[in-house]
């Protein structure tokens, strides 16, 4: 049982590592919160050099239409390993995945939900 921060920080620091690993670099700004039974991971500052020329040089449609599909299947890709990730962490074993990415702010949400609510330990307020 750890407090909610811990976890979510475990979490933060492990999906940094990801992105830095599968997109060659990482976030500018990485968020995570535990609710219930649900994770969700917001990382700010997400779109590489390329995506960001895609954007400026393609139409905004195809350009971002094309971000989102190859962003879709780089995480259903590595999808066992990022929900092997939030299983370690929180105890809990992944049901589903949603992710979502806007080439406007270069922001994306991946929102997991849990088998259950894991078990958190409450801080104790002094």
């Amino acid at each position: 049982m750890r407090p909610s921060t811990e976890m979510e920080a475990a979490i933060c620091e492990r999906m940094m590592r990801f992105e830095q690993e599968s997109m060659g670099c990482g976030p500018k700004g990485i968020r995570a919160h535990v609710i219930g039974d649900m994770v969700v991971v917001r990382l700010k500052g997400v779109l590489t050099n390329a995506e960001q020329h895609m954007i400026r040089t393609l139409q905004a449609e195809r350009g971002r239409d094309l971000i989102k599909m190859v962003r879709i299947q780089l995480l259903e890709a590595a999808r066992p390993i990022v929900e092997a990730i939030i299983q370690e962490i929180t105890g809990v074993k992944v049901v589903s995945l949603h992710h979502d990415i806007s080439t406007t702010t270069g922001e994306e949400v991946v929102l997991f939900t849990l088998a259950k609510s894991p078990l958190i330990r409450e801080m104790k307020k002094n």
